[in-house]
């Protein structure tokens, strides 16, 4: 086992483990992408197949995950088995990507969006705010109060794991409640509504918006292309379930807890996220108009501003709405954000012990914690608030993140035939169909993303492409480089 600081601590039960798969996995994104996959596939049958495959997915994901979590249960998770599994540089890339734009970029995302949603509470907090110009550089108040977030995150959790893993417990229970009082509310208050009645008439009757908002009929190959479109959002709607992988170092009894978590956390939402866009359909006509008079006349497809949850919300209980679903996602962003900056400084920390990144970031302050490496991530997170482009670049990785997905999947595979001699405490559910089956699916995702969103692929594998001359720069000038132990997989 490759040498860990001794102060690192072991603090992290089961219920922490689930709590952060569970808590990472629940942002924005379940409350408003529904209504660009509805437009996207046009029904409500096939909206909800697009939330099933993705749970699928997700799970199957986790299953495979557990049994590489169980061999290498150090600090790090994914860029450790990357590492093992091919070459120290397809672990640097993945760390690259998820340094530069994948992490900091959904905590600089997700802070914002913290920040937008206050604003329904506190009218200071806006974009059109601006309270400083430098040139093309404009602070509006909402950046502001992002990178205030960001600020206070990092801060607290360079406190220890233990305060860390108290926040977490208590943003992620909260997030989970108030989504299971949303659904229960939502199943319960559709007395009078004959919603569900119009969905039904055309639920498996897959569509797509023309010119001038005129439904198109889709089958066949159309309708596929539309469904991995659509799977783009769900995907990452259902994001950040990995992040307990990070941390496996400081979990107790790793090789059971870590895929465990990994299991019922992404079962957890799973079922959630199917039942709440079952509840949408319930309430909201999938099909509507952009110029509708209220939330039953605009339907999912045209939310306002996507925000279908508080569409819902609004015919449910009227006018306060917006603010009880602004509260909701204030809470479940700010839980987000917070595992999202407790979890991925650990991957820095590995990288560092390898000397892949500055040796600093390989220290570990008096509580335990990556100190240094929170530092950095969440000043280049900052920078990335200020840009205002981390919404672009998260678009443009969303080939990159499925590209790291198949390969770790793939490395279950790789592992049985070089190491087979590997303790093996957990093992890949339905080993090798099922892992074959979501390294498939992942690779159509792919191959449609690459044909018909070039736009967003390439950009994200030319982000990717660009790590492999820093990570021979790197060796070259730190020498620690070549002192990289693939040692992980003997302990």
């Amino acid at each position: 086992m490759q040498t860990e600081d001794h102060l690192l601590k072991k603090r992290v039960n089961l219920f922490d483990g689930v709590s952060m798969v569970a808590g990472g996995m629940i942002g924005s994104g379940i409350f408003i992408v529904s209504a660009d996959i509805a437009r996207n596939v046009g029904s409500p049958g096939w909206l909800m197949v697009v939330w099933l495959i993705t749970g699928i997915i997700t799970i199957i994901g986790a299953l495979s995950y557990g049994e590489l979590a169980a061999m290498m249960p150090s600090v790090g998770g994914q860029y450790v088995y990357l590492r093992e599994s091919y070459h120290p540089l397809i672990g640097f890339l993945f760390g690259w990507t998820t340094f530069l734009v994948i992490q900091c970029g959904s905590i600089a995302a997700v802070s914002v969006g913290f920040a937008k949603f206050s604003g329904v509470l506190f009218p200071w907090i806006s974009e059109n705010n601006i309270l400083m110009q430098i040139g093309a550089l404009k602070v509006n108040s909402t950046q502001l109060v992002g990178m205030i977030l960001i600020v206070f995150l990092t801060w607290l959790n360079t406190r220890g794991i233990v305060t860390g893993k108290i926040v977490l417990n208590i943003f992620s229970s909260t997030k989970v409640i108030a989504l299971l009082g949303f659904i229960i509310v939502g199943l319960v208050v559709t007395k009078g509504l004959n919603s569900f009645e119009v969905n039904k008439a055309v639920f498996w009757q897959a569509s797509r918006i023309g010119d001038g908002n005129q439904i198109i009929p889709i089958a066949g190959f159309a309708l596929i292309t539309a469904l991995g479109t659509a799977l783009v959002g769900s995907l990452f709607a259902a994001d950040a379930w990995y992040n307990i992988t990070y941390i496996s170092g400081e979990v107790i009894n790793p090789k059971r807890t870590v895929p465990l978590s990994l299991l019922f956390g992404t079962l957890i939402v799973s079922a959630l996220y199917l039942v709440a866009n079952y509840v949408y359909i319930r309430i909201l006509p999938l099909h509507g108009s952009p110029t509708g008079a209220n939330a039953l006349a605009k339907g999912i497809q045209f939310a306002s501003d996507d925000r279908v949850a508080t569409s819902v919300m609004s015919v449910v209980i009227g006018d306060y709405a917006a603010i009880i679903m602004a509260v909701f996602i204030m809470i479940s962003t700010f839980g987000c954000s917070h595992i999202m900056v407790l979890a991925a400084p650990r991957i820095y920390y590995a990288m560092a012990k390898d000397g892949l990144f500055f040796k600093k970031v390989g220290s570990l302050n008096k509580k335990g914690v990556p100190a240094f490496a929170l530092i950095i991530q969440g000043i280049w997170s900052i920078l990335l608030c200020l840009s205002g482009t981390y919404n672009n670049l998260l678009d443009y990785v969303i080939f990159a993140v499925l590209l790291f997905f198949t390969l770790t999947i793939l490395a279950i595979f790789i592992l049985r035939k070089k190491r087979p001699d590997i303790q093996r405490p957990y093992k890949a559910f339905g080993y090798p169909v099922i892992p074959a089956i979501y390294i498939l699916t992942t690779i159509t995702i792919m191959v449609i993303l690459l044909i018909y969103k070039p736009n967003y692929t390439f950009p994200g594998l030319a982000i990717v492409i660009l790590g492999i001359p820093v990570f021979f720069l790197w060796k070259k000038f730190n020498r620690n480089g070549n002192e990289i132990q693939k040692s992980d997989l003997d302990s």
